[in-house]
This record gives C-alpha cells, sequence and structure tokens, in this order.
C-alpha cells in the first residue's frame, strides 16, 4: 500500500533492492558483504599508513562515512520487524487522513508528498555527486593515490595491475553505498515529516471544534466524543515518535559525535590543501555533510514545533464554555502538548535548528583553534 506515498516510496524501492527491507536474497550478504571487507581495509591503512594531515583528515572522513553506511544496514536488519511495523502504521495513518475527505489535510498530504519526493531525489542527487567527487579525487592527485584509502596485507595497491582493479571495485561499490547511506536517512525524515502532518491534522481537527459545535447550539454527547477522539490522535501521536526513537536515537548520537570531529577537520583541510580540484572537492565532503545533518534537524525541530502548536489549537476551543470534567481534558491535553514530544538525541536532548547552530558554533571553535596551532 506505501507504493502511492511518494513521501516513503523511492526510499523503500531502493532500501528493498538490496534486500534491507522486506526481501531476503543475495544482493543483501553481497552489498554487507563487500561494504564491510572494504572497512577492515580502510582500518588496516590507517593504522599502517604514513600519510600526511590531509591524507589522514580525507581517509577518516570516508571510514566513518562507510562504517555509518554499514551500521544503518545492520540495524535495518536487526530491527526489521520494527522498521516494517513503522511503515505500516504511517500508511495506515496516511490512509486514515486520506479517507477523511477534508481539503486542508488532502492539501497538506499532497506537499508533503511532493516535499518528499524532492527531498530523496536531491539527497541521492548530491550522494552521486560526492561519490564522483570520491572517483575524480586520484586524477587531482600527483602521484597514485586511491578514491578510498585502503590495504590488503600482503599486497602492494599502488602497483599495476592491483592498482587498477582496486580502483574499479572501489568505483562499483561506492554506488552501492551511495544507496545504503541515503535512503536511510531521506526515510527517517519521511517518517517524521509524516509526523508533521499529524500534529497540523489534529490542529485542524481542534480548530473545527469550535465551529461545530458553538456555544449554545451543541450536542454534548458528539462534543465529548470530538475531544476524547483528539486525546487519544495526540497520544497516538506521541507513540509514534516514541516509536521512531526507539529506532533511530543512539545512531543520531554517534552521528553528531562523528561529523562533528570531521567537519572540524574537514574545515581545517580547506585551509592546507593546494589547488582548486582538491579544494572544491572538500567543499563537496562538507556539503554533503551539513545537508545530511540539517535536512534532519530541520524536521524534527518543526515536529516539535508543530506539537507545541497542539496547545494553541486546543486552546483556540472555546474550552472554557464547555462542562467541568471537558474543560478538564483540554487542559490536561495542553498540558501535555506543552511538553511536546521530540526526536531524540541518545535519550537525551531533542534535536532542534538551535542544537544545529551549536553544532557549527562548536565546531568552528575547534577550527579556530587547530587553524592558530598548525597556521
Amino acid at each position: 500500500m506505501f507504493e502511492d506515498i511518494q513521501l516513503i516510496y523511492m526510499n523503500i524501492k531502493i532500501l528493498r533492492f538490496w534486500a534491507l527491507l522486506y526481501d531476503k536474497n543475495l544482493r543483501r550478504y553481497v552489498c554487507i558483504g563487500l561494504a564491510s571487507f572494504h572497512i577492515f581495509t580502510q582500518i588496516v591503512y590507517m593504522m599502517s599508513t604514513n600519510e600526511g594531515l590531509t591524507g589522514i583528515i580525507r581517509n577518516s572522513y570516508m571510514l566513518v562515512l562507510w562504517i555509518n553506511t554499514v551500521l544503518r544496514a545492520y540495524l535495518l536488519l536487526a530491527d526489521h520487524d520494527r522498521y516494517l511495523a513503522s511503515i505500516q502504521k504511517l500508511t495506515e495513518a496516511y490512509y486514515d487522513l486520506l479517507n477523511l475527505n477534508d481539503s486542508y489535510i488532502s492539501e497538506i498530504l499532497g506537499q508533503m508528498n511532493k516535499v518528499g519526493k524532492f527531498m530523496a531525489r536531491g539527497n541521492l542527487f548530491f550522494g552521486m555527486l560526492t561519490s564522483m567527487g570520491f572517483g575524480l579525487y586520484p586524477l587531482s592527485s600527483s602521484e597514485r593515490v586511491l578514491p578510498f584509502g585502503s590495504r590488503i596485507p600482503g599486497l602492494n595497491e599502488y602497483e599495476s595491475p592491483y592498482y587498477e582493479m582496486w580502483y574499479i571495485f572501489q568505483m562499483l561499490i561506492t554506488p552501492m553505498g551511495c544507496c545504503m547511506y541515503i535512503p536511510y536517512t531521506s526515510l527517517i525524515v519521511g517518517l517524521i515529516m509524516f509526523g508533521i502532518v499529524r500534529c497540523k491534522a489534529l490542529q485542524h481537527r481542534l480548530r473545527q471544534v469550535a465551529l461545530k459545535h458553538p456555544y449554545g447550539d451543541r450536542d454534548l454527547r458528539e462534543l465529548r466524543e470530538e475531544i476524547i477522539a483528539c486525546i487519544r490522535y495526540q497520544q497516538s501521536i506521541i507513540e509514534y515518535m516514541d516509536h521512531i526513537n526507539e529506532l533511530t536515537t543512539m545512531m543520531f548520537l554517534f552521528e553528531l559525535m562523528a561529523f562533528s570531529a570531521l567537519l572540524c577537520a574537514l574545515l581545517f583541510m580547506l585551509v592546507i590543501v593546494s589547488g582548486t580540484s582538491q579544494l572544491i572537492i572538500v567543499c563537496m565532503y562538507i556539503n554533503m555533510i551539513l545537508a545530511q545533518i540539517l535536512a534532519l534537524y530541520w524536521y524534527a525541530n518543526e515536529l516539535r514545533e508543530q506539537n507545541l502548536a497542539v496547545a494553541t489549537a486546543a486552546y483556540e476551543t472555546e474550552w472554557f464554555t464547555f462542562d467541568v470534567p471537558l474543560r478538564k481534558n483540554i487542559l490536561f491535553m495542553m498540558m501535555r502538548a506543552q511538553r511536546p514530544a521530540s526526536i531524540l538525541l541518545g535519550n537525551i536532548r531533542p534535536i532542534t535548528l538551535e542544537l544545529f547552530q551549536n553544532l557549527l558554533n562548536t565546531t568552528y571553535t575547534f577550527f579556530t583553534v587547530l587553524k592558530r596551532v598548525y597556521g
């Protein structure tokens, strides 16, 4: 049924092709096996390399990127049933909203699908662009280098024909890694975006209460049923977000720590690289990190804001004209909305744009320290 939901369809289709969701076939073991072997060769290289600081920074970035890619694949397999349950819940809630035949809700669902589809394609485009940067980097170097620093014990990877074979291998697995990494991020952001739509739908429903049940001309039984239904829907949104947190919170924490350090190192790399081509490629690396983080933090922040806005919508129900039991229900609803459910980072702190700004500030501070020390 998710085939009609453009928000997540493309991402699920790619992950399904690699047998990370729904299907189980040989492609699953090929992609994870090759990526894991590649990480092993990268670790061997990092432990034995005599490269300068520029090479170490670049290859550290690659290593973390590949580890994060394989980590996402293992998380999908380890929590496979829970990911499928999340997709199923999204699908059911989507068609429940669509079947309301409400023009406002249909409009925001349509906008969500357009944005989700554009974001999925845009992320894949930037990912493929960065993959091209990986492949072109050796061409900008004055000596033989590989797209990813890696070493097989007992072989000299810079001698022919090993160099050519290893270069082709790395260029073949790079699009595969891109298709494992980026659709996962886009899928999670899609789940968050649908949470935003559900919050907006709840706000719309609450604002309709005062119009459908005006003071002096209301059916108390119908009003009570509508308020109870809104409270249950609010609780279902909270449970939906808790489910997303269970799947992603620790991975988001790992990404924050890893990418903060890498962003600082890549900014420093801009100062020490020589050559315009290398400068452009490093900028592409930085843009990929920022694009991935910003998309997540933007929509996680928006989800938190829309949860807060539920309290305002509840206040606009003219709750002060209700019977005392219903007033209490609305007050409890507002109190819960003012403590908004959020996407969490390591079950510690909500993901917001303020946190993204703090990340940039901290990264720039360490960058200036490095620049003074080594500049």
